[in-house]
């Protein structure tokens, strides 16, 4: 009876920790075969956990269809690429389960979930209301005055090699310092200078574009005929996304939905001297009813 009664709990409180999430917006791309033709959706991560994640997508999937996709989480440097099974999807939003992650991928996501500042607490994890409390039965003060002085000398014995050990090792790091501090100073002074982006023509950069989205014409400016072309100052990171954009001129009613659009273009990495480099340009977007 007991050992019946306690299987179903057990199995319910592995289950609620296996659908903790991590709220976090990160890019990430996803690569789906259509007819044969492999598709890129660029997308946003809501959050993610060591089983998957949701998203929301400039695109549309069905439940079932089979992905890749590639990310980088917050705090961890290597990309992480993997592939994953759609299980629901609504409208934008779409949920994603990880399918044959590798000991040192699952390892990467473990690492962030435990670091990260915003992990839930687990079910388990919280005050059991059948735990013991203090009663009149049972006086807190009584217990410890009975413990073991043997115990308390310990304690303070550790607590004074834990004391001797920092000032040992503060003096360690003061005397690193200053023979550091010594050698910079040989060192003649170099003006160090922050890498600025480049500015490349709009018709350059639209010839990298590997991936458009259109806008949505806004209803009220289509029912008032409103049209015209948007133009966006668009910074463009190493990677080929979007990292700003801002409207410089156009019908302010159309500003928005130009904005929201191009924040899903991808490109193709301008290349600066053999390298990845940021891209300052502007982009034209046309309304036309």
């Amino acid at each position: 009876m007991s050992a019946a009664a306690q299987a179903p709990v057990t199995a319910g409180r592995v289950q609620r920790r296996r659908v903790f999430r991590h709220a976090v917006a990160v890019p990430v791309d996803l690569t789906v075969l259509r007819s044969g033709v492999p598709d890129s959706i660029p997308g946003r991560t809501v959050d993610v956990g060591e089983n998957g994640l949701a998203a929301v997508i400039a695109g549309e999937l069905h439940a079932g269809d089979l992905v890749g996709l590639e990310f980088r989480l917050p705090t961890v440097g290597a990309r992480l690429r993997a592939k994953a099974v759609v299980r629901h999807q609504e409208q934008l939003h779409c949920g994603l389960e990880f399918l044959g992650l590798s000991l040192e991928q699952r390892a990467m996501l473990r690492y962030w979930t435990e670091r990260t500042d915003q992990s839930p607490v687990a079910t388990d994890q919280l005050p059991d209301a059948n735990q013991t409390r203090p009663t009149s039965e049972t006086n807190p003060r009584e217990t410890k005055t009975s413990e073991p002085r043997r115990l308390v000398t310990l304690r303070r014995l550790l607590l004074l090699a834990l004391a001797a050990f920092a000032i040992i090792g503060g003096l360690g790091w003061w005397q690193w310092y200053r023979a550091w501090q010594e050698l910079e100073s040989r060192v003649p002074d170099t003006e160090v200078t922050a890498a600025q982006p480049a500015q490349v023509p709009a018709e350059v950069m639209e010839q990298l574009v590997t991936h458009k989205v259109e806008p949505q014409y806004p209803a009220s400016a289509r029912q008032a005929n409103l049209q015209g072309t948007v133009l966006l100052d668009t910074l463009i990171g190493q990677d080929g996304t979007v990292v700003k954009v801002k409207p410089v001129s156009g019908p302010e009613a159309l500003a928005s939905a130009a904005m929201e659009a191009v924040r899903w273009w991808r490109f193709q990495p301008y290349q600066l001297n053999g390298q990845p480099a940021e891209v300052e340009t502007t982009v034209a977007v046309e309304f036309r009813p």
